[in-house]
Protein backbone atom coordinates (compact mmCIF):
# COMPACT_ATOMS: atom_id res chain seq x y z
CA UNK A 1 0.00 0.00 0.00
CA UNK A 2 1.92 3.18 -1.49
CA UNK A 3 2.59 6.00 1.56
CA UNK A 4 0.41 9.03 1.12
CA UNK A 5 3.28 11.59 -0.54
CA UNK A 6 2.77 14.84 -1.69
CA UNK A 7 1.92 18.32 0.07
CA UNK A 8 -1.54 18.76 1.50
CA UNK A 9 -2.73 22.23 1.91
CA UNK A 10 -2.05 24.15 5.21
CA UNK A 11 -5.57 24.60 7.28
CA UNK A 12 -6.83 27.52 7.72
CA UNK A 13 -8.15 29.12 10.76
CA UNK A 14 -10.63 31.30 12.32
CA UNK A 15 -9.27 34.80 13.03
CA UNK A 16 -10.95 37.10 14.96
CA UNK A 17 -10.29 40.72 14.83
CA UNK A 18 -7.97 41.59 17.82
CA UNK A 19 -7.39 38.18 18.29
CA UNK A 20 -4.37 35.50 17.69
CA UNK A 21 -5.68 32.07 17.13
CA UNK A 22 -3.01 30.30 16.40
CA UNK A 23 -2.09 27.39 18.02
CA UNK A 24 0.38 29.07 20.38
CA UNK A 25 -1.82 31.74 21.26
CA UNK A 26 -4.20 31.58 23.88
CA UNK A 27 -6.63 33.84 22.63
CA UNK A 28 -9.47 36.04 24.01
CA UNK A 29 -12.83 35.13 25.14
CA UNK A 30 -15.08 35.51 22.26
CA UNK A 31 -18.38 35.41 24.38
CA UNK A 32 -19.97 38.40 23.04
CA UNK A 33 -20.17 37.06 19.78
CA UNK A 34 -23.89 36.21 19.18
CA UNK A 35 -24.79 32.41 18.92
CA UNK A 36 -24.09 30.59 15.70
CA UNK A 37 -27.55 28.48 14.80
CA UNK A 38 -25.03 25.40 14.47
CA UNK A 39 -21.53 24.50 15.93
CA UNK A 40 -19.90 21.28 14.13
CA UNK A 41 -17.73 19.22 16.48
CA UNK A 42 -15.50 17.50 14.53
CA UNK A 43 -14.34 17.67 10.77
CA UNK A 44 -14.01 14.38 9.38
CA UNK A 45 -16.42 13.48 6.63
CA UNK A 46 -19.01 13.56 9.01
CA UNK A 47 -18.41 17.03 10.36
CA UNK A 48 -17.71 18.80 7.22
CA UNK A 49 -20.42 16.98 5.44
CA UNK A 50 -23.00 18.55 8.07
CA UNK A 51 -20.98 21.74 7.36
CA UNK A 52 -21.86 22.05 4.38
CA UNK A 53 -25.38 20.96 4.96
CA UNK A 54 -26.19 23.76 7.50
CA UNK A 55 -24.13 26.50 5.46
CA UNK A 56 -26.63 26.04 2.22
CA UNK A 57 -29.36 26.01 4.08
CA UNK A 58 -28.51 29.78 5.26
CA UNK A 59 -27.52 28.70 8.60
CA UNK A 60 -24.58 30.46 9.99
CA UNK A 61 -22.19 27.36 11.38
CA UNK A 62 -18.70 27.21 13.16
CA UNK A 63 -16.45 24.32 12.34
CA UNK A 64 -14.57 22.99 15.72
CA UNK A 65 -12.22 21.13 14.25
CA UNK A 66 -9.74 19.76 16.24
CA UNK A 67 -5.81 20.88 16.76
CA UNK A 68 -5.21 17.65 14.42
CA UNK A 69 -8.06 18.56 11.92
CA UNK A 70 -9.69 15.75 8.84
CA UNK A 71 -10.41 13.03 11.36
CA UNK A 72 -9.61 9.25 10.66
CA UNK A 73 -8.75 10.20 6.66
CA UNK A 74 -6.15 12.15 7.17
CA UNK A 75 -3.83 9.19 7.85
CA UNK A 76 -5.17 6.97 5.51
CA UNK A 77 -3.66 6.82 1.94
CA UNK A 78 -5.04 5.10 -1.22
CA UNK A 79 -8.88 6.02 -0.59
CA UNK A 80 -10.52 3.63 -3.17
CA UNK A 81 -14.09 2.79 -2.29
CA UNK A 82 -15.16 6.51 -1.93
CA UNK A 83 -17.55 7.76 -5.07
CA UNK A 84 -16.69 10.28 -7.47
CA UNK A 85 -12.51 9.35 -6.88
CA UNK A 86 -11.94 6.85 -10.34
CA UNK A 87 -8.32 6.48 -9.73
CA UNK A 88 -8.54 6.75 -6.02
CA UNK A 89 -7.47 9.52 -3.98
CA UNK A 90 -5.13 9.94 -0.72
CA UNK A 91 -6.99 10.60 2.69
CA UNK A 92 -5.49 14.01 3.41
CA UNK A 93 -5.98 15.01 -0.17
CA UNK A 94 -9.63 14.12 0.48
CA UNK A 95 -10.12 16.02 3.29
CA UNK A 96 -8.38 19.04 2.02
CA UNK A 97 -11.06 19.35 -0.92
CA UNK A 98 -13.93 18.79 1.26
CA UNK A 99 -12.93 20.93 4.02
CA UNK A 100 -12.23 24.10 1.19
CA UNK A 101 -16.04 22.86 -0.38
CA UNK A 102 -16.86 23.15 3.23
CA UNK A 103 -15.29 27.08 3.60
CA UNK A 104 -16.89 28.19 0.19
CA UNK A 105 -20.44 28.17 1.77
CA UNK A 106 -18.93 30.13 4.56
CA UNK A 107 -18.37 27.95 7.43
CA UNK A 108 -16.27 29.03 9.96
CA UNK A 109 -13.81 27.01 11.41
CA UNK A 110 -11.82 26.83 15.29
CA UNK A 111 -8.66 24.81 15.11
CA UNK A 112 -8.58 23.44 18.20
CA UNK A 113 -9.78 20.82 20.73
CA UNK A 114 -13.09 21.08 22.92
CA UNK A 115 -12.03 21.23 26.59
CA UNK A 116 -15.39 21.42 27.69
CA UNK A 117 -19.03 21.82 26.85
CA UNK A 118 -22.44 22.74 28.70
CA UNK A 119 -25.57 21.37 27.39
CA UNK A 120 -28.04 22.45 29.99
CA UNK A 121 -30.02 24.71 28.07
CA UNK A 122 -29.69 26.25 25.13
CA UNK A 123 -27.80 28.35 23.76
CA UNK A 124 -24.87 25.60 23.94
CA UNK A 125 -21.75 26.12 25.10
CA UNK A 126 -18.99 25.17 23.89
CA UNK A 127 -15.33 25.88 25.39
CA UNK A 128 -11.83 25.55 23.55
CA UNK A 129 -8.39 27.40 24.55
CA UNK A 130 -9.87 30.57 22.74
CA UNK A 131 -12.68 30.74 25.01
CA UNK A 132 -16.35 29.91 24.55
CA UNK A 133 -18.56 29.46 21.32
CA UNK A 134 -22.43 29.33 21.42
CA UNK A 135 -24.78 27.76 19.32
CA UNK A 136 -28.52 26.96 18.97
CA UNK A 137 -27.74 23.66 17.89
CA UNK A 138 -25.15 21.07 18.38
CA UNK A 139 -24.01 18.48 15.55
CA UNK A 140 -21.41 16.02 17.55
CA UNK A 141 -19.26 14.35 14.51
CA UNK A 142 -16.12 13.72 17.38
CA UNK A 143 -15.48 9.99 15.44
CA UNK A 144 -14.01 7.09 17.23
CA UNK A 145 -10.32 6.19 17.31
CA UNK A 146 -9.22 2.72 16.24
CA UNK A 147 -7.62 0.67 19.40
CA UNK A 148 -3.52 -0.11 18.19
CA UNK A 149 -0.78 -2.47 20.40
CA UNK A 150 1.11 0.59 20.94
CA UNK A 151 4.25 -0.51 19.52
CA UNK A 152 6.69 1.99 18.03
CA UNK A 153 7.31 -0.08 14.46
CA UNK A 154 3.24 -0.41 13.74
CA UNK A 155 2.85 3.27 14.63
CA UNK A 156 5.75 3.51 11.70
CA UNK A 157 4.05 1.30 9.37
CA UNK A 158 0.62 2.81 9.74
CA UNK A 159 -0.89 2.99 5.73
CA UNK A 160 2.48 0.98 4.44
CA UNK A 161 0.99 -2.60 5.75
CA UNK A 162 -0.20 -1.72 9.24
CA UNK A 163 -4.52 -0.96 8.95
CA UNK A 164 -7.12 -0.53 11.46
CA UNK A 165 -9.84 -1.19 8.54
CA UNK A 166 -10.09 -4.42 6.96
CA UNK A 167 -13.04 -3.58 4.38
CA UNK A 168 -11.21 -0.43 3.82
CA UNK A 169 -7.27 -1.88 3.26
CA UNK A 170 -8.05 -5.42 2.51
CA UNK A 171 -8.09 -4.54 -1.66
CA UNK A 172 -4.16 -3.64 -1.45
CA UNK A 173 -3.43 -6.93 0.04
CA UNK A 174 -5.12 -9.52 -2.81
CA UNK A 175 -3.16 -12.62 -2.86
CA UNK A 176 -1.00 -11.40 0.44
CA UNK A 177 -0.05 -13.43 3.44
CA UNK A 178 -1.93 -11.48 5.92
CA UNK A 179 -2.27 -11.55 10.94
CA UNK A 180 -5.30 -10.03 12.21
CA UNK A 181 -5.50 -9.46 15.69
CA UNK A 182 -8.26 -10.05 18.18
CA UNK A 183 -10.98 -12.37 19.49
CA UNK A 184 -14.09 -10.75 19.31
CA UNK A 185 -16.99 -10.98 16.04
CA UNK A 186 -15.15 -7.77 14.60
CA UNK A 187 -11.83 -9.77 14.19
CA UNK A 188 -14.17 -12.90 12.73
CA UNK A 189 -15.71 -10.76 10.23
CA UNK A 190 -12.63 -8.79 9.43
CA UNK A 191 -10.75 -12.49 9.43
CA UNK A 192 -13.76 -14.23 6.82
CA UNK A 193 -13.44 -10.80 4.40
CA UNK A 194 -9.65 -10.75 4.11
CA UNK A 195 -9.80 -14.30 3.59
CA UNK A 196 -11.93 -13.52 0.39
CA UNK A 197 -8.96 -11.57 -0.93
CA UNK A 198 -5.75 -12.63 0.87
CA UNK A 199 -3.77 -15.80 -0.23
CA UNK A 200 -3.53 -16.82 4.12
CA UNK A 201 -4.99 -14.87 6.94
CA UNK A 202 -3.65 -16.03 10.57
CA UNK A 203 -5.46 -14.64 13.76
CA UNK A 204 -3.57 -14.04 16.61
CA UNK A 205 -5.36 -13.95 19.78
CA UNK A 206 -4.04 -13.83 23.48
CA UNK A 207 -6.20 -16.02 24.99
CA UNK A 208 -7.13 -20.30 24.37
CA UNK A 209 -10.85 -18.55 23.57
CA UNK A 210 -12.29 -16.64 21.40
CA UNK A 211 -15.38 -14.28 22.70
CA UNK A 212 -16.79 -13.79 19.18
CA UNK A 213 -20.30 -15.03 19.10
CA UNK A 214 -20.94 -18.93 18.40
CA UNK A 215 -21.88 -18.52 14.63
CA UNK A 216 -19.14 -16.38 13.59
CA UNK A 217 -16.36 -19.00 15.39
CA UNK A 218 -17.63 -21.46 13.17
CA UNK A 219 -17.43 -19.92 10.27
CA UNK A 220 -14.18 -18.78 10.74
CA UNK A 221 -12.88 -22.23 11.74
CA UNK A 222 -14.82 -23.27 8.82
CA UNK A 223 -12.64 -21.17 6.42
CA UNK A 224 -9.66 -23.07 5.28
CA UNK A 225 -7.40 -20.46 4.48
CA UNK A 226 -7.49 -18.85 8.08
CA UNK A 227 -5.30 -20.61 10.82
CA UNK A 228 -5.53 -19.54 14.55
CA UNK A 229 -2.66 -19.08 16.85
CA UNK A 230 -4.05 -18.85 20.20
CA UNK A 231 -2.27 -17.61 23.75
CA UNK A 232 -0.31 -14.90 22.05
CA UNK A 233 -0.01 -11.96 21.25
CA UNK A 234 1.63 -9.46 18.42
CA UNK A 235 4.92 -8.20 20.03
CA UNK A 236 6.65 -5.95 17.10
CA UNK A 237 5.81 -5.36 13.24
CA UNK A 238 8.88 -6.14 10.98
CA UNK A 239 10.03 -4.39 8.17
CA UNK A 240 11.90 -1.13 6.99
CA UNK A 241 9.68 0.81 4.05
CA UNK A 242 6.68 -1.53 4.28
CA UNK A 243 5.18 -4.51 6.74
CA UNK A 244 7.44 -7.99 6.21
CA UNK A 245 6.40 -9.95 9.41
CA UNK A 246 5.34 -9.93 12.90
CA UNK A 247 7.37 -11.22 15.89
CA UNK A 248 5.00 -13.39 18.05
CA UNK A 249 5.27 -14.27 21.51
CA UNK A 250 3.28 -17.30 23.23
CA UNK A 251 1.75 -15.86 26.43
CA UNK A 252 2.40 -19.22 28.32
CA UNK A 253 5.78 -20.10 27.20
CA UNK A 254 7.54 -16.70 25.93
CA UNK A 255 8.35 -18.42 23.19
CA UNK A 256 9.04 -16.00 19.81
CA UNK A 257 8.25 -16.81 16.53
CA UNK A 258 8.54 -14.64 13.39
CA UNK A 259 5.60 -15.24 11.04
CA UNK A 260 6.49 -13.74 7.59
CA UNK A 261 3.00 -11.35 6.27
CA UNK A 262 2.36 -8.44 4.20
CA UNK A 263 -0.21 -7.33 6.01
CA UNK A 264 -0.97 -6.43 9.95
CA UNK A 265 -4.59 -5.91 10.98
CA UNK A 266 -5.89 -5.07 13.90
CA UNK A 267 -9.41 -5.54 15.40
CA UNK A 268 -9.58 -4.64 19.31
CA UNK A 269 -11.95 -2.10 18.89
CA UNK A 270 -12.55 1.84 18.91
CA UNK A 271 -12.86 4.43 21.63
CA UNK A 272 -15.35 6.51 20.93
CA UNK A 273 -13.73 10.11 20.98
CA UNK A 274 -16.51 11.32 23.97
CA UNK A 275 -14.75 12.48 26.98
CA UNK A 276 -15.25 15.42 26.70
CA UNK A 277 -19.26 14.82 26.61
CA UNK A 278 -19.84 12.54 29.73
CA UNK A 279 -22.83 13.74 32.12
CA UNK A 280 -23.61 15.33 29.18
CA UNK A 281 -25.06 13.03 26.88
CA UNK A 282 -26.50 9.49 27.14
CA UNK A 283 -23.34 6.74 26.34
CA UNK A 284 -24.04 3.63 25.79
CA UNK A 285 -20.08 1.87 25.90
CA UNK A 286 -18.80 5.38 24.81
CA UNK A 287 -21.22 5.65 22.14
CA UNK A 288 -23.69 8.74 21.73
CA UNK A 289 -27.48 6.82 22.02
CA UNK A 290 -29.37 8.47 19.21
CA UNK A 291 -32.87 8.59 20.26
CA UNK A 292 -35.44 6.91 18.50
CA UNK A 293 -32.97 4.36 18.06
CA UNK A 294 -34.20 3.53 14.59
CA UNK A 295 -31.53 4.67 12.13
CA UNK A 296 -33.87 7.55 10.56
CA UNK A 297 -32.69 10.08 13.66
CA UNK A 298 -29.35 11.89 14.59
CA UNK A 299 -31.34 13.17 17.88
CA UNK A 300 -29.67 12.25 20.70
CA UNK A 301 -30.49 12.49 24.61
CA UNK A 302 -30.37 16.63 24.69
CA UNK A 303 -33.09 18.05 22.44
CA UNK A 304 -31.21 20.31 19.99
CA UNK A 305 -28.20 18.21 20.33
CA UNK A 306 -27.46 15.70 17.21
CA UNK A 307 -24.58 13.30 16.42
CA UNK A 308 -23.25 11.69 13.10
CA UNK A 309 -20.99 9.34 12.16
CA UNK A 310 -18.32 6.96 14.17
CA UNK A 311 -19.03 8.58 17.53
CA UNK A 312 -22.44 6.76 17.30
CA UNK A 313 -21.88 4.01 14.75
CA UNK A 314 -20.24 1.44 15.81
CA UNK A 315 -21.09 -1.13 12.63
CA UNK A 316 -20.24 0.64 9.23
CA UNK A 317 -17.32 3.04 10.26
CA UNK A 318 -17.04 4.27 6.76
CA UNK A 319 -16.09 7.29 5.00
CA UNK A 320 -19.24 7.35 2.91
CA UNK A 321 -21.60 6.27 5.81
CA UNK A 322 -20.41 9.10 8.30
CA UNK A 323 -20.85 11.80 5.37
CA UNK A 324 -24.36 10.36 5.04
CA UNK A 325 -25.05 10.84 8.48
CA UNK A 326 -23.58 14.21 9.05
CA UNK A 327 -26.50 15.04 5.85
CA UNK A 328 -29.17 13.59 8.35
CA UNK A 329 -28.12 15.45 11.52
CA UNK A 330 -27.65 18.87 9.54
CA UNK A 331 -30.94 18.40 7.95
CA UNK A 332 -32.66 17.39 11.48
CA UNK A 333 -30.71 20.34 12.66
CA UNK A 334 -32.40 22.71 10.63
CA UNK A 335 -35.50 21.54 10.92
CA UNK A 336 -35.29 21.52 15.19
CA UNK A 337 -34.26 25.14 14.67
CA UNK A 338 -37.24 25.95 12.54
CA UNK A 339 -39.63 24.61 15.38
CA UNK A 340 -37.57 26.56 18.11
CA UNK A 341 -37.07 29.94 16.91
Amino acid sequence: MPHAEGKVAAPFRLRVAGQDNSYGGPGLSIRGMPPYDVIVLGSGPAGLTAAIYATRANLKTLVIAGAVAGGQLMITTDVENYPGFPKGVQGPELMELWRQQTARFGAEFVDDNVTKVDFSKPPFKVWTSDGVHEGRSIIIATGANAKYLGLPNEERLKGRGVSACAVCDGFFFKGLDVVVVGGGDTAMEDSLFLSKLCKTVTVVHRRHAFRASKIMQDRLFKTPTIKVIWDSEVIDVLGDQRVEGVRIKNVKTAQTTDLKVRGLFLAIGHDPATDVLRDQLRLEKGYIVLRPHDGFSTATSVHGVFAAGDVHDFRYRQAVTAAGFGCMAALDAEKWLQGHE
